[in-house]
């Protein structure tokens, strides 16, 4: 314990926590295992003023090079319990287990609902807080229940689903209510025996292909995607330190999105601007752009640069948070400049 009331350790590397591998030290590092572990290190921060940051598996988080002068909490909080009732199945997960293990054993037991989040790298408490998805399913659309610790009052919390104001890649806990939770329990509603439903094309082709559409096909398929645009993290894949998707695919009005393809045809464009239909309005897809505002798959600036793999994966190779973050403005204002949409960072900046 080190004369702290909870575990933690001083001067840790943050690189060493994150998939890009990139962060200075943080100040103190505590990895809380327990609700009242959780509720002494907020305590103790808040008595010595001092800044927090939750952390989970550091998939979708990126740190200063000088690194954090606070208090950087992982939620380690494990628990996994399944109960069956009628065709549905509850899934409960504490906030630290891993994600794709929670997916893999959901795929085993036949609950369908989370198979296409396969290989995303990432704690079970991030997932309301981005709403993750992937090859057209959301988290949003499973989850039950969110429990959470306000860290105002140290007292427990649960919001239902629809309370938790999801949208594409957003909810309350990323918008109005940013730093005022730390999730550590997330409840999934998931189908019993359910055959998935594949919305992707590019899911649906590669199913296609192999003849399969279970559950364990798709999740098979989904892992083979992933990897074949290096987004799943393998430490024998140099293309995979990254934090996934850099930016977001922008969402547009219809309009706006009507006068971006005349924009593109007035720049000798002929293709149509790769999009689809959401209930929000038009979303665009961010590589495209990415791409054709002059940064190709496998640009290097320094030591960082866009991955071979994927143009939306902004890749350390030996570099800075500092030229990472240089290279993601210069992406934006190209992008903004060429076509007059902004994109905006998936990933935390902690700065």
């Amino acid at each position: 314990m080190n004369g702290f009331p909870f575990p933690c350790l001083e001067g840790v590397s943050l690189a060493e926590h994150t998939t890009i591998r990139l962060g200075g030290p943080s100040r103190f590092f505590a990895e809380c295992r327990t609700l009242e572990e959780i509720r002494r290190c907020l305590l103790w921060a808040r008595t010595q003023g001092l800044r927090v940051q939750v952390l989970g598996r550091g998939s979708n988080i990126l740190f200063a090079d000088a690194g954090f002068d606070g208090v950087v909490l992982k939620a380690a909080l494990k628990d996994l319990s399944f109960q069956e009732t009628g065709a549905w199945a509850e899934v409960q997960a504490g906030a630290g287990e891993n994600l794709d293990m929670l997916v893999r054993l959901c795929v085993e037991k036949g609950l369908s609902g989370i198979e296409c989040l396969s290989g995303i790298p990432g704690a079970v408490g991030a997932v309301p807080i981005q709403n993750v998805g992937a090859y057209g399913q959301e988290a949003a659309e499973t989850i039950r229940t969110v429990k959470v610790l306000d860290l105002r009052t140290l007292e427990e919390a649960e919001f239902a689903g629809k309370e938790c104001r999801f949208g594409y890649r957003q909810s309350r806990f990323k918008s109005d209510d940013l730093g005022r939770y730390v999730v550590t329990q997330v409840a999934f509603r998931l189908r019993k025996g359910g055959r998935p439903e594949v919305r992707h094309a590019e899911l649906a082709a590669s199913l296609a292909s192999s003849g399969a559409a279970d559950l364990k096909a798709v999740r098979e398929a989904v892992l083979a995607l992933r990897r074949k645009k290096s987004m799943v993290v393998d430490p024998a894949d140099p293309e995979s330190v990254s934090v996934g998707s850099f930016f977001m695919n922008p969402v547009l009005p219809r309009e706006s999105f009507e006068g971006l393809e005349r924009r593109w045809r007035s720049m000798g464009g002929e293709a149509s601007v790769p999009a689809f239909i959401v209930p929000e309005g038009v979303k665009v897809a961010a590589a495209w752009l990415v791409e054709r505002a002059g940064f190709e798959k496998g640009y290097r600036r320094g030591g960082v640069g866009i991955s071979a793999n994927h143009a939306l994966a902004l890749v350390n190779r030996g570099g800075t948070t500092r030229e990472l973050l240089a290279l993601a403005r210069d992406i934006q204002a190209k992008v903004l400049d060429k076509f007059g949409v902004r994109l905006e960072l998936e990933p935390a900046v902690v700065e």
